[in-house]
């Protein structure tokens, strides 16, 4: 039995662990003022951070259409697939899982299982990065669906982000409060949880949001997984290793947030994901 792993382009997972896991990619696409773009094929993660840098426009992004999906699951079966675990974005913040079960509906050659990883950028990622090292195992369709399932019930993501800015533009937060924030220079800390993106705390300086995020990621016992994430943050190597040194027994990854969830971020974010033990 093959079961093959099928997420979207919102997991932010290093390309190289896609490879080596055999993860089939379906990119969302991105669209700066009337150019649109197919999310890491025509627009690459290093060129978008360049043009977010230049330009004031902010983009905007678009789930893929169920074709794309549908595409990405004969291309699995076709080579060998007998089983497809899919792992989506949130569906508390993208139409990106619809679009995935309305694909499924096309498929009768193979089982398909749709899993809502309730998270995005690396929580995502990891859980299709487990489910794919589930499969590898020799584990069932519905065995995978299952463990991809319960890791999603307990992710968690941290992230200090640099400016509201983004997330204003983006209609996550109201202009007061993003004018308000940038006055006092507030670095706005956040948390994805169930799918759910909310405040966890303020602090004034980006050192501050890295001291914050090792003290939260300290009082984690045995996590199963871990992941860092950022946004073109010029200390993301010091950060990788300060959490290493909490955990130096773990793999542990670094993903660059790409544009799908780094338009609503913006630059300078950084962050970390984890699954928590059962």
């Amino acid at each position: 039995m093959t079961v093959r792993i099928v997420t979207d382009s919102a997991c932010d997972l290093p390309e190289e662990i896609e490879r080596s896991l055999n993860i089939e990619i379906v990119p969302l696409t991105v669209r700066f003022g009337d150019q649109e773009y197919v999310d890491r094929g025509e627009l690459g993660v290093a060129e978008f951070w360049e043009r977010i840098g230049k330009s004031k426009q902010i983009p905007t992004t678009a789930a893929p259409a169920p074709g794309a999906f549908e595409a990405a699951y004969r291309k699995v079966i076709a080579e060998g697939a007998t089983g497809i675990v899919v792992i989506c974005l949130t569906s508390k913040l993208s139409a990106t899982m619809s679009s995935a079960e309305l694909a499924a509906r096309s498929i009768t050659e193979v089982p398909i299982e749709i899993v809502d990883s309730k998270s995005a950028s690396v929580g995502e990622g990891l859980a299709a990065m487990a489910a794919a090292r589930h499969a590898a195992s020799g584990a069932d369709t519905a065995a995978v669906a299952e463990a991809a399932r319960s890791l999603a019930d307990r992710t968690r993501i941290l992230g200090g982000l640099d400016t509201l800015e983004y997330l204003r533009k983006g209609g996550r937060v109201g202009a007061a409060k993003a004018l308000f924030g940038e006055l006092l220079s507030v670095k706005p800390c956040i948390s994805i949880r169930d799918g759910e993106v909310a405040e966890a705390g303020k602090v004034r300086t980006h050192s501050k949001v890295v001291a914050w995020l090792l003290e939260e990621f300290s009082k984690i016992e045995n996590p199963e997984y871990v992941m860092v994430f950022h946004s073109m943050a010029p200390d993301a190597a010091e950060f990788l290793a300060q959490v290493k040194a909490l955990a130096p027994d773990m793999e542990i990854e670094t993903g660059i947030m790409g544009p799908i969830v780094g338009t609503h971020i913006g630059p300078r974010a950084i962050g970390m994901g984890w699954v928590e033990a059962k």
